[in-house]
């Protein structure tokens, strides 16, 4: 057999490996959503504003995070031991899962959207704050091959301590300090501003 035929037959085979084995399996990561659900929902949409919807996140961004409490380089009680017996399948799965789920948009509050706006679509470039925009798109739907999250419909009581878990320094692993370094200019007013108009955002 000559090796361009030898290429060809292995490229398609590597090509024509199902999803479940080349990544996460969406069908096995909603059965193992079953302890999840109490938190995040049963379809990934939260009903506490203070945890995180889940529902058209980016897998790649899911599994970044789940290896991060499991590895204990992001702090929360709650879900370091919830990760800690997770193995990569069964992160793979279940950001497969949640992935594949639709968010559930709520709304923004009236008074807080001009400026959550301005901050979102344009920084503030006079105290250094970057505009969400550029990372999280227009829509809010984020960038999957930067593992840049989807922010559409995310409570805003979430994304506010998070904004601040940055500013303060206790959350860490985001890739060059760049949500440190702008959360850390960022005002208070700013800071909840945002975060209501993500709530929103769609």
């Amino acid at each position: 057999m000559n090796k361009p035929l030898v290429f060809t037959a292995v490229f398609s085979l590597v090509v024509g490996v199902s999803p479940a084995f080349a990544g996460g399996d969406a069908s096995a990561g909603k059965t193992k959503s079953a302890t999840c659900a109490a938190c995040h929902g049963m379809d990934g949409n939260s009903v506490n504003p203070e945890w995180p919807n889940l529902a058209g996140q980016g897998a790649a961004y899911i599994e970044k995070q789940l290896k991060a409490f499991k590895a204990d380089e992001r702090q929360n009680a709650t879900m370091a031991p919830m990760a800690a017996p997770l193995a990569e399948q069964d992160i793979a799965d279940l950001a497969a899962f949640f992935a594949t789920q639709t968010v559930k948009v709520g709304a923004a509050e009236e008074s807080l959207v001009d400026l959550g706006q301005k901050i979102y679509r344009g920084g503030n470039p006079a105290s250094g704050v970057a505009a969400c925009i550029g990372c999280h798109g227009p829509g809010g739907k984020g960038n999957p091959a930067a593992k840049f999250p989807a922010l559409s419909g995310q409570h805003a009581k979430y994304v506010e301590t998070q904004l601040n878990a940055f500013k303060a320094g206790e959350r860490n692993n985001d890739a060059a300090r760049m949500m440190r370094d702008t959360a850390s200019n960022m005002t208070e007013q700013e800071i909840k501003s945002v975060a209501s108009y993500i709530q929103g955002l769609h």
